[in-house]
């Protein structure tokens, strides 16, 4: 498990730079032409054909990806536990106000006190959250052939993260420490306001300034590839001159890509997987959902949603936190609620927070991404292309969930629902010869 802030930073980025498909390479048969019961023809049936693309993933294979994902599921749940065992930790051993005084005693600035806490109090969680991080994000990936790093490649990177999260981190603690002190009673309406802020700053300085500290960027040359890429693009207007390629293959097997950042920092970039891995068809649909999100407007649409989110857990925060503190904030030295050494509280109570709302959340990107799907099939015209980096995706993520199941759990539309989708699009666009108009 990463720091707090480590956590909401990894999930912003989730949040407003999408992709469309990352994927282990476990040796399914995804590429090629499309099975035999996928081609177009007058008596072309979109079911058969999905049936036809999910028998490409053998029966054990299926397992493996459905082991893979359904595990995750628990780990949501220890996850949880874990964290809110660590915060009690801090709170219990009233560790969190030794710290808070320790900083007090040897800084005057107000800021700077706030700053040093929040280095400390990152530190802290963790290196107490660092055995199941390396369960989680090490043994685990290599158990189910997602990664390819040594253990010295990725606890260097787990530094670097660690590094950025305490320089922003701490950054992000201050402001909302000053909204704290400043309003004592609207301090949940303008903490919403704050976090929707760094939301906004985060999107737009992650693609080029937080991204290359982990990969390098490079210029695609491949044609005619780039060519059609960026023809794409000038066609569903969008202002790219250039396409970068991401040396992701130093960490995983995964394929990925995406168009991200705001303004001046837009970017369109794919990884070396997925062009090791795929036909010129799938990048081709991959991009076309990609776009799809620039298009559509959806890094606006999820800022705005989840300051909704946030003002609801702000609420929750501020009905919560009073009640905890009255009962039990003298036991733990917290003095009230501009108090930095209450920040273990404030987490766990945030945590239990996103923990119950994750089917909403899941929700607010799902529906995004199923946007994304159309609009990318439509624009690039590839319904098998699509159907292919949909099955990669099968490798890691369970591809036919129940209907409960995925609105739990799942952030983009299942697998099988996703090639269904493509196999619609390709009965209804078919000409007189079969294939799409």
């Amino acid at each position: 498990m990463r720091s707090l802030f480590r956590m909401l930073f990894c999930a912003l980025v989730l949040l407003l730079v999408p992709g469309i498909a990352t994927a282990a390479e476990t040796g399914a048969e995804t590429g090629g032409p499309a099975p035999a019961s996928a081609a177009a023809g007058p008596a072309f049936d979109p079911v058969a054909a999905t049936e036809a693309y999910l028998a490409r993933m053998s029966p054990q294979q299926r397992a493996r990806s459905d082991a893979y994902f359904e595990g995750g599921y628990w780990l949501q749940l220890w996850g949880l536990l874990y964290g809110l065992g660590v915060f009690a930790l801090l709170l219990g051993t009233r560790l969190s106000a030794r710290l808070r005084d320790a900083v007090q005693r040897r800084i005057r600035s107000w800021p700077l006190q706030i700053l040093l806490y929040a280095v400390g109090f990152i530190l802290l969680v963790t290196l107490l959250s660092f055995p199941l991080s390396i369960y989680t994000d090490y043994v685990r990936e290599h158990q189910y052939g997602m990664s390819n790093q040594t253990f010295g490649a990725w606890f260097g990177e787990e530094l670097t993260g660690l590094a950025v999260g305490m320089v922003l981190g701490g950054l992000s603690l201050l402001g909302l420490y000053t909204v704290l002190r400043k309003a004592p009673r609207t301090w949940w309406i303008w903490g919403t306001v704050v976090s929707v802020a760094f939301l906004i700053i985060g999107a737009l300085i992650a693609p080029v300034f937080i991204a290359p500290l982990f990969n390098t960027y490079t210029e695609l040359r491949e044609e005619p590839l780039r060519t059609s890429i960026l023809s794409l693009a000038r066609a569903n207007g969008i202002p790219a001159e250039h396409v970068y390629v991401v040396d992701a293959s130093r960490q995983t097997k995964r394929i990925s890509a995406n168009v991200s950042g705001l303004g001046g920092t837009l970017r369109i970039s794919l990884n070396d997987n997925l062009l090791r891995r795929t036909s010129p068809a799938a990048v081709e649909a991959v991009m076309g959902h990609e776009m799809g999100h620039y298009v559509l407007n959806h890094i606006y649409e999820l800022i705005l949603e989840m300051g909704v989110v946030l003002f609801l857990g702000f609420a929750f925060l501020r009905w919560s936190f009073g009640k905890a503190l009255a009962r039990w904030g003298e036991r733990w030295g917290v003095r009230g609620v501009d108090d930095p050494a209450g920040l273990p509280l404030f987490a766990a109570l945030f945590s239990l927070y996103f923990f119950i709302m994750t089917p909403v959340t899941n929700t607010i990107i799902r529906s995004n991404e199923a946007e994304a799907d159309i609009y990318g099939i439509n624009s690039s015209r590839q319904p098998d292309g699509f159907a292919e980096a949909a099955l990669l995706l099968g490798e890691y993520r369970k591809m036919a969930p129940g209907p409960l199941e995925e609105w739990i759990f799942f952030d983009h539309p299942s697998g099988r629902n996703r090639i269904l989708m493509a196999m619609r699009w390709k009965a209804e666009n078919a000409g007189k010869d079969g294939e799409p108009r």
